[in-house]
């Protein structure tokens, strides 16, 4: 049966014929049967897929900025990091910016979205700037759609933009898909200096790591480093897939219209892959991805990847916007083929 990805309402059933097959009814009611469950005391909306677990959007405060946490394959394979949300056993506790899923960026007006995190010391805490979560306006089983508002703000409380994100979330056999479209509203003058830290970010599982025998270091725009300690391999053989043909580390640093990371969990093959779209700022993006677990998309940080050749210093009038729209794929038990993330890539660049 060929791989087909396929947006569908339970509720919008169709007889969907392709070259070599058709689509049932019961095919497409399985293909999202979603459920959003509020919990408004732990602040946060469980998505799940079928019955079983998915993620969380997440805007209790315990991260700088909303999350989707954790993310899980339809088989129950966790796919991010714990730490710092929710630490478990053997895993790197660097980076404590880094918590599941978000988007924000490291220069926005001089102050850093990016890099905020608990762990800032009360005398840096001007540096930095903080997403609030502010409301949810649309939640639609039907559609898989979960939409919601955002403040970006400064510590002297300034709103310097307004978030919207559409979250559209689908099933289609052993892949999950998050389809995310984030709409920045300028409430000021804003510009985005290029910058390395950005934009939309994963901080992956301890197994979908890339295999490392030595410490690391690595510096922020604020010059802060952080030290990436070697830890035991075992169990650990992540690698980085590009569009463009690049494989592992090569891939920092590029610029692909897709990447694909892709490991073992407990001896079944997973994957992540991120896809941009032709009409985001930057396309196609440059990739922040590193072998000890981001694995990030960066459109904006041009002069940074290009070392120096490019120079976008991107910038929004009061009142003006832009939009980001990307592709999430979480899939297991095979290896997606090239041709089924080119597919893919296809069908929603059609959106």
């Amino acid at each position: 049966m060929p791989f087909i990805f396929l947006l569908i309402s339970c509720k919008e059933v169709k007889n969907t014929a392709t070259t070599n097959n058709t689509i049932s009814e019961e095919e497409v009611q399985e293909l999202s049967e979603v459920k959003f469950t509020k919990d408004d005391a732990n602040r946060k909306i469980d998505i799940t897929i079928n019955g079983k677990p998915f993620t969380s959007y997440i805007y209790d405060g315990q991260t700088p900025k909303p999350i989707l946490y954790p993310l899980i394959t339809k088989s129950g394979k966790t796919v991010t990091r714990g730490f710092p949300y929710d630490p478990r056993p053997n895993e790197r506790v660097d980076h404590p910016h880094h918590a599941g899923h978000w988007l924000n960026y490291g220069d926005v007006n001089g102050l850093d979205f990016w890099n905020n995190s608990y762990a800032i010391p009360e005398e840096k805490k001007h540096q930095y700037g903080t997403i609030y979560h502010q409301e949810i306006l649309q939640s639609d089983e039907d559609k898989g759609i979960l939409k919601i508002k955002a403040i970006w703000r400064s510590p002297e409380d300034i709103d310097l933009m307004e978030e919207i994100t559409e979250f559209t979330f689908s099933e289609k056999e052993n892949t999950r898909i998050i389809d995310r479209s984030t709409t920045l509203n300028a409430l000021k003058d804003v510009s985005f200096k290029d910058n390395k830290e950005g934009m939309i970010g994963i901080r992956v599982a301890r197994e979908l790591e890339l295999v490392s025998d030595k410490p690391a270091l690595y510096t922020d725009a604020s010059g802060n480093i952080t030290e990436v300690e070697a830890l035991n391999n075992e169990g650990i053989n992540g690698n980085y897939f590009s569009s463009e043909g690049l494989t592992g580390n090569d891939v920092w640093g590029t610029r692909n219209k897709w990447v694909k990371l892709e490991s073992e969990i407990e001896g079944e093959t997973v994957s992540i892959t991120i896809l941009d779209h032709k009409r985001n700022i930057g396309y196609p993006t440059y990739w922040h991805a590193r072998g000890y677990g981001l694995f990030a998309a960066n459109p904006l940080g041009q002069a940074i990847f290009s070392e120096g050749k490019e120079t976008l210093n991107f910038k929004l009038d009061k009142n003006e916007s832009v939009t980001f729209n990307y592709r999430i794929l979480i899939h297991n038990g095979s290896k997606l083929t090239n041709n089924a993330l080119n597919t893919s890539f296809d069908e929603f660049n059609t959106k």
